[in-house]
């Protein structure tokens, strides 16, 4: 018998729409029109113009023919056009892809074809990369250049494009009806991950994702409105950890900063009243380790996040001298961004500062919205024992995880095999149900908050005509959390220098993902001639780095 819960109880356009981020921006201008809503040097600009602005741009792609399910890439510093890409570019009902400004030419040509970009907004100051990436691209479809101009940059090299950023959104009509998405699944951004062999992987954000987690933002923080937000955190990484969104849902403000320098960083804090930022440990440790000048004046009680190594006990003590209030979280690009929190404890206050350090190292539990992080076997699919000993691997699954690896079936599969998504990470989970990282399966190298797969830096290593055999793992480093160490053995009657194999390197990878150690030998192996990398672990930590 069919139960009265199910008759003419239909869902309709009275009672559901699709959960989107782009909800955010017309209500926060609606209801808070003259509030500040982005500063970048003498710019002030409200919510009611940037959501006029937003409007604009996406008028104006719909007018190039850009619409639904079109890739619209960027690549720019945290600047304006940034904040506003995230809100016009879906509102044309196209899909974000913002490029990593560290990649090479090369990656960032394979981007733009993989991801079939229509349009391309570039900032002055990468004119010149991108001027190096567009004659690799093997794809015929046209690309629409829009060029940024910023006085706090000045006039680029190169100059690309026929059409200035500003001249491309006053063609827009800043009163254009944009709708909601048909379904609050369809894809929202796409952001490229490195895998651990072969291309990087394009990972789909869908519009209820992006909004759940941007929400978990502010339950994670108590982040209160017309909270003044600093933007350390490139917006190119997992959507600047969804807070572009988040920003607008608290009607906050956009304090935009084009480097991440400690001078800068404090002024700005100084000068705006920040209450929250986000980096990675790298920009925590420049901040503690400041001089304490250049701290003077800075407000109490500011609100850091810090993904990636976990913070150690004189990170969590310079902070606290600094009165700034340090919350650890942890993620994957395929969840958005944070996906976990250390949710601190009252009673962790009255804790020595090595126990307190002690947990709050650990990766915590899961964001507020996501239905769940286990530490699980993988092979049988069970949660390991929750006695901070037994290791697994940590798995999501929830509204917080991607859609997939755009074109990528397979990896796919392989990445929600058991519907779970694998990330790749082995951890323990202790009696209280936090989870805490032990060791990475898939040999990432987490360098300054960016992600290094040591197999893409083996197979350039391997392309020397000198290597015989190569290895690289990860070498603790207090500035960069970690940092790339390579051992090679090399054939017999080859002549070769560290400062060769680091030149070969920059020719064929990004600057952060060249090793910074170079260590000649015969690499140890297993009886079936398998690299034993545990053993060049133990090497690499007492290995000394060289200037790259």
């Amino acid at each position: 018998m069919s139960s009265p819960y199910n008759q003419y109880l239909d869902r309709n356009t009275a009672n559901f729409a699709a959960l989107s981020p782009l909800n955010f921006i017309e209500r926060t201008a609606t209801v808070y029109p003259d509030r500040l809503a982005i500063v970048h040097g003498a710019l002030r600009q409200s919510w009611s113009q940037t959501y006029a602005r937003c409007r604009q741009l996406a008028s104006s792609l719909q007018q190039i023919g850009i619409g639904k399910n079109d890739t619209v890439a960027v690549i720019l510093p945290n600047t304006p056009p940034m904040v506003e890409a995230h809100f016009g570019v879906p509102m044309a009902g196209a899909v974000l892809n913002t490029l990593n400004t560290r990649l090479d030419a090369e990656t960032l040509a394979f981007m733009l074809d993989h991801g079939e970009a229509k349009a391309l907004i570039v900032d002055p100051e990468f004119a010149g990369l991108i001027a190096k990436a567009l004659p690799l691209r093997k794809s015929t479809t046209p690309l629409t250049i829009i060029r940024v101009e910023d006085a706090l940059y000045g006039e680029p090299a190169v100059q690309l494009g026929e059409v200035t950023y500003e001249d491309f959104v006053a063609r827009g009509d800043a009163d254009f009806a944009w709708e909601l998405p048909e379904n609050e699944w369809d894809a929202i951004a796409l952001n490229y991950t490195s895998g651990t062999t072969g291309n990087p992987k394009g990972v789909v954000y869908h519009h209820r994702g992006a909004q759940i987690n941007a929400i978990s933002n502010v339950l994670e923080w108590d982040m209160p409105k017309h909270a003044v937000y600093l933007w350390t955190l490139p917006m190119f990484h997992c959507n600047g950890w969804c807070f572009p969104w988040t920003v607008a849902a608290r009607a906050g403000v956009n304090v935009c900063l084009r480097r991440v320098e400690p001078q800068a960083i404090f002024d700005a804090m100084r000068d705006h009243g920040v209450t929250h930022y986000c980096g990675a440990p790298i920009v925590q440790s420049l901040l503690v380790n400041a001089p304490a000048a250049m701290k003077e004046g800075v407000p109490a009680g500011i609100k850091a996040m810090v993904a990636g190594a976990a913070p150690p006990a004189s990170m969590i003590e310079g902070m606290e001298a600094m009165g700034f209030d340090l919350t650890h979280v942890y993620g994957l690009t395929e969840t958005y961004g944070p996906a976990t929190v250390c949710a601190k404890h009252a009673a962790w206050d009255d804790l020595d500062i090595g126990e307190r350090a002690r947990l709050n190292a650990r990766q915590g539990v899961r964001y507020h919205l996501q239905r769940s992080a286990q530490v699980m076997d993988p092979e049988t699919m069970q949660p390991v024992p929750q006695d901070g000993e037994t290791m697994g691997e940590i798995m999501f699954r929830g509204n917080i995880t991607m859609k997939g690896y755009l074109k990528n079936p397979q990896a796919t599969d392989e990445a929600f095999r058991g519907g779970w998504f694998h990330s790749g990470d082995l951890a323990v989970q202790y009696p209280d149900g936090y989870i805490k990282i032990k060791d990475r399966s898939k040999d990432i190298i987490i360098s300054g908050g960016e992600n290094i797969s040591s197999i893409e830096v083996e197979d350039v290593l391997y392309r020397h005509p000198a290597v015989l055999a190569a290895a690289v793992v990860a070498k603790p480093d207090e500035k960069w959390g970690e940092t790339p160490c390579a051992f090679l053995e090399i054939k017999a009657g080859a002549v070769v220098t560290e400062a060769d194999i680091i030149a070969h390197c920059k020719q064929h990878l990004a600057g952060y993902k060249v090793p910074r150690i170079i260590i000649f030998g015969e690499l140890p192996k297993t009886s079936t001639g398998k690299i034993q990398k545990f053993e060049l672990r133990k090497q690499a930590g007492s290995a000394s780095a060289i200037a790259v």
